[in-house]
């Protein structure tokens, strides 16, 4: 007897999870103070993350969002995760980068822009630098990285390599290692230079990745998330 009555707790409470679980829609044509329904999807991944239980699903529409998604919470048990998940069919990317336009010609191929630091928020990427005996880019590099139409330019640590480079020897893409950068910060903006050769960079798609993760929740214990094969795929690098 005691047996068939655990059994029906059981059931009972796999029947309330079902009913009870949730599927937020989220759309680069949203809005956050919609309700998240097919019909008023959310506008960021992030604002359903945080809303998110054990057992809701987070549909995510076309389009690229630039934002990261810090999980509020996570599942229960395998059965009972909290799933992220492109719509059916669907392209979604999730980037760590932003679009930066603006940028004044100083001479030839060369142009310059310079960005206040509020811009980064609490974390500049361009004054944050890597070391290691493995990082090998002109001797210095960030953590920022710039792109034109997705791909990644050199960082170096002179303007006259940005002038004047030259093909980096130990790349196998030696043509495209003269598309050269370089950063400073001081106490109130930053300012990079870069060499786009014979690009407009305010006619192209040019992003500056500006984020430390995608997709990462800033503290641990947050568990079973699934992040369906069909979704939500950070861009590569940026």
């Amino acid at each position: 007897m005691k047996k068939e009555v655990y059994q029906l707790l059981i059931l009972m409470l796999f029947i309330f999870s079902a009913v009870s679980a949730k599927e937020f829609h989220v759309s680069v044509k949203g809005n956050d103070k919609n309700n998240g329904t097919a019909a008023k999807p959310f506008r960021t991944v992030n604002f359903a993350a945080q809303l998110a239980q054990a057992g809701d699903i987070i549909t995510v529409h076309a389009g690229v969002y630039r934002e990261w998604i810090n999980p509020k919470r996570g599942g229960t048990s395998d059965n009972n995760r909290i799933v992220y998940r492109a719509a059916a069919g669907e392209k979604v990317e999730i980037k760590g980068s932003e679009i930066i336009t603006g940028w004044q010609q100083e001479a030839g191929g060369i142009w310059k822009i310079i960005l206040p630091n509020s811009f980064f928020g609490n974390y500049n990427p361009c004054a944050d630098l890597v070391y290691g005996d493995w990082c090998d880019n002109f001797g210095k590099s960030h953590t920022a990285d710039l792109f034109i139409n997705g791909k990644s330019f050199y960082e170096t640590d002179k303007i006259e390599k940005v002038i004047n480079p030259l093909p980096y020897e130990k790349t196998r893409d030696k043509e495209g290692s003269v598309y050269t950068w370089l950063c400073k910060v001081d106490t109130a903006n930053t300012t990079i230079w870069a060499n786009f050769h014979n690009y407009n960079p305010n006619r192209e798609l040019v992003e500056l990745s500006i984020r430390k993760t995608c997709f990462y929740p800033d503290r641990p214990g947050i568990n079973y998330i699934t992040i369906s094969s069909r979704c939500c795929v950070p861009s590569q690098a940026n």
